[in-house]
């Protein structure tokens, strides 16, 4: 019994003893230099952590950018057909969003699409008709402008679409081009 309690706390004793300590040496080695990790060791593993963190966060933004896209390209096309709907029954299109059965007051130049309890885009619409500024119009162009953490995005920055059904993508005033991806 008395062993055992020496054993626990890993006291040397003479050679030909009894004891688990003697018989396992590396034990003793192991215990003592446990005592935690070092300081070059933690800041070794704060580095990594903030180079994967680096590498990680633009690509996750990125990402979420690209997903939030998607409903701006799904609000267009929406807004594109219930243009030609509309366009059915009056024969001109028409650029007050309630008219198209979005919410809010007449005449609505613009609605913020909300598909993910949060708005990343403004959609808003112009129509042209052959005589400035009067009805019947025959042209329309929609918009999906990019706001807030969105309005960062410079790949696609704002959709368009027109009532020949052509899609394209404006940065600052100059169209982006096809070849990146957006539609």
């Amino acid at each position: 019994m008395q062993t055992a309690t020496k054993d626990l706390r890993l006291t040397k004793h003479p050679a030909g003893s009894s004891s688990h300590a003697a018989s396992h040496p590396d034990r003793e080695r192991l215990v003592s230099a446990s005592g935690g990790f070092t300081l070059i060791e933690l800041m070794i593993i704060v580095v990594v952590i903030a180079i994967l963190a680096a590498i990680a966060f633009p690509s996750y933004q990125r990402y979420i950018q690209k997903a939030r896209r998607t409903d701006a390209k799904n609000a267009l096309l929406d807004l594109a057909a219930r243009e030609e709907r509309y366009f059915t029954v009056n024969n001109s299109y028409t650029a007050d969003l309630s008219q198209l059965g979005y919410g809010g007051p007449s005449p609505n130049p613009s609605v913020a699409v909300n598909s993910t309890g949060q708005s990343y885009y403004t959609l808003g619409v112009s129509a042209v008709g052959p005589s400035a500024g009067t009805a019947p119009y025959t042209t329309y162009q929609a918009q999906a402008v990019p706001t807030g953490a969105q309005a960062s995005d410079t790949t696609c920055a704002t959709f368009q679409i027109d009532q020949l059904g052509v899609q394209t993508n404006w940065k600052n005033g100059t169209q982006v081009d096809a070849g990146a991806g957006c539609w």
